[in-house]
C-alpha cells in the first residue's frame, strides 16, 4: 500500500485527487495538508468524501510529510519548489501538479511566473508527466510535473501530426475552451455564476502562462521550435476543456484517421473516435480520457484536431494518479477505469 501525502487538499484539483485517491485500491491517505482548515476532518468540507476517509487537515509539516512514498502537491504555483527538496533528500517521491517543474527554463519560468526559481538545479532531473510520451522516464522519476490542463489537451492533439512530420510548424493554431473550475476554488469577480454563467469570452489572448510549456512539448515532438498561436477561452460550464487544433498539411496523400489510431492504439486513456465524429466534453466528464477526432474539411490542406478532457481529470488529478501508478509499478488504469459522468 502506497501511504500519500497531499499538499493542499482544498482546491479542486486537490479534492479531485482526493477523490481518486480515497478510492484508490493501492493508495492510503495518511496526510492532507490545508493551514486554512488544519484540525478540520476532511469529510466535513467535502461531505462526498464521507466514509471514504477519516483524516484531518493538518498544517503542512516536512517531518509528517516525510513519512509517506509519494506526496502530490495541489498548490498554487511557487510553493512546491520551497518544500521538495527537503522530501526528496527524504527519499520521497513527488507529483507536482501545479507549474513548478514544467518548464526546463529557469528564465522562463521567471518570465511566464514572475518570481525566481528556488531550485533551479531540478529542472533538467523532474520528468514532465505526459504519460503517453514520457511513460519509460515517468516510471523510475523521483519528480513528476504534472502537465497542465490545457497543455495536455492540445499536446494529445498535435503529437502524431507532428511527430510523424505531416503539419507546417511554423503556423500552428489550437483554439480552446476550458469550463470554470479552471480558474480554481478562489472568490474572483469573473468566476462568479452571474458573470460567467450565458457568456462567453476568451481571455489572456497576448500570452497565457501555458503557452511556454505547450511549446515545450510540441517543440520536442518536432524535434525543433514550433510557432504556435493559442487563445484560450472561458465557457459556462464547469468541467471540462475543447480544444480546436489547426495545421497546414505538407502531405495531403496520408491517412490520417489511421495515423491517429496507430500512434494511440495502445494507449487506454487516448480514444481516437471513428472518423467524422465530433467529441463533447460530457463524454469525458469526470473520467480520466481523452477523446480526439481529426477531419480534413472539403478535403483541403488543412487539417482539424478535437481534442476533449475534463481539465480536473485528465488535465490535472487523474493525470496524476495515472503517473503514480506507473512510478510505483501498477496498472496504469488503477483507480480511474470508471466511465465518465451522463448526464
Amino acid at each position: 500500500m502506497i501511504k500519500v501525502g497531499v499538499v493542499g487538499g482544498t482546491g479542486y484539483t486537490g479534492v479531485e485527487l482526493l477523490r481518486l485517491l480515497a478510492a484508490h485500491p493501492e493508495a492510503r491517505l495518511t496526510v492532507i495538508t490545508s493551514r486554512s482548515e488544519a484540525g478540520r476532518a476532511v469529510a466535513d468540507l467535502f461531505p462526498n468524501l464521507r466514509g471514504f476517509t477519516d483524516v484531518e487537515f493538518s498544517v503542512p509539516d516536512a517531518t509528517q510529510l516525510q513519512s509517506c512514498d509519494l506526496v502530490f502537491f495541489a498548490t498554487p504555483n511557487g510553493t512546491a519548489m520551497t518544500l521538495v527538496p527537503e522530501l526528496l533528500a527524504a527519499g520521497v517521491r513527488v507529483i507536482d501538479l501545479a507549474a513548478d517543474f514544467r518548464l526546463r527554463d529557469a528564465a522562463a519560468w521567471e518570465q511566464w511566473y514572475g518570481m525566481p526559481h528556488a531550485c533551479p538545479e531540478l529542472l533538467d532531473e523532474a520528468v514532465y508527466g505526459l504519460t503517453e510520451v514520457n511513460r519509460d522516464a515517468v516510471a523510475g522519476a523521483r519528480l513528476v510535473a504534472n502537465p497542465g490542463c490545457y497543455p495536455t489537451a492540445v499536446q494529445l492533439g498535435l503529437l502524431p501530426l507532428l511527430e510523424a512530420g505531416l503539419v507546417d510548424i511554423e503556423h500552428l493554431v489550437a483554439d480552446a475552451k476550458s469550463g470554470v473550475s479552471g480558474a480554481g476554488r478562489k472568490a474572483a469577480t469573473a468566476t462568479l455564476l452571474c458573470e460567467a454563467s450565458e457568456s462567453f469570452k476568451a481571455y489572456a489572448v497576448p500570452g497565457h502562462r501555458h503557452l511556454p510549456e505547450i511549446r515545450q512539448g510540441l517543440a520536442l515532438a518536432a524535434r525543433q521550435p514550433v510557432g504556435l498561436t493559442f487563445v484560450p477561452h472561458l465557457t459556462p460550464m464547469i468541467r471540462g476543456i475543447h480544444a480546436t487544433l489547426y495545421a497546414r498539411l505538407r502531405d495531403t496523400e496520408r491517412d490520417l484517421q489511421a495515423l491517429f489510431e496507430a500512434r494511440y492504439a495502445n494507449e487506454q486513456f487516448v480514444d481516437v473516435l471513428p472518423a467524422g465524429s465530433h467529441p463533447e466534453t460530457r463524454s469525458v466528464r469526470g473520467a480520466n480520457h481523452c477523446r480526439i477526432a481529426v477531419h480534413r474539411p472539403q478535403q483541403g490542406d488543412t487539417v482539424v484536431v478535437l481534442s476533449v478532457i475534463d481539465n480536473l481529470v485528465k488535465g490535472a488529478a487523474g493525470q496524476a494518479v495515472q503517473n503514480m501508478n506507473v512510478m510505483f509499478g501498477l496498472n496504469e488504469s488503477s483507480g480511474l477505469d470508471q466511465p465518465g459522468l451522463l448526464p
